[in-house]
């Protein structure tokens, strides 16, 4: 199993319709998407402004060719993206 990790800030007075989107694009979109085993996001304490999602996957390519290759991206995105305030870092990690 693939852990991805991502790291999103987004402006402390848009938090609130981020996690309403959030929970949205979760929902409605990614739990569609093969391979997607479950979702989980983390908000800052010294960084308030930051959220730590972690999106697991049953393999790399589920999320890296199968997810990001897709249209649920696309509205992934369009439903999140909105909320930026800077590009998001993304690691993978081996769930051992």
């Amino acid at each position: 199993m693939i852990l991805e990790t991502a790291k999103i800030k987004v402006a402390t007075e848009n938090r609130a319709d981020f996690e309403t989107a959030l929970a949205k694009a979760v929902s409605d979109v990614l739990s569609k998407s093969p391979g997607f085993v479950k979702f989980e996001f983390l908000t800052g304490e010294e960084e308030s402004d930051t959220y730590l999602l972690h999106i697991y996957w049953n393999t790399l390519e589920d999320h890296t060719v199968g997810f990001r290759e897709s249209d649920l991206f696309t509205q992934w995105r369009g439903l999140i993206g909105p909320f930026f305030a800077a590009a998001p870092e993304i690691t993978h990690w081996q769930v051992n």
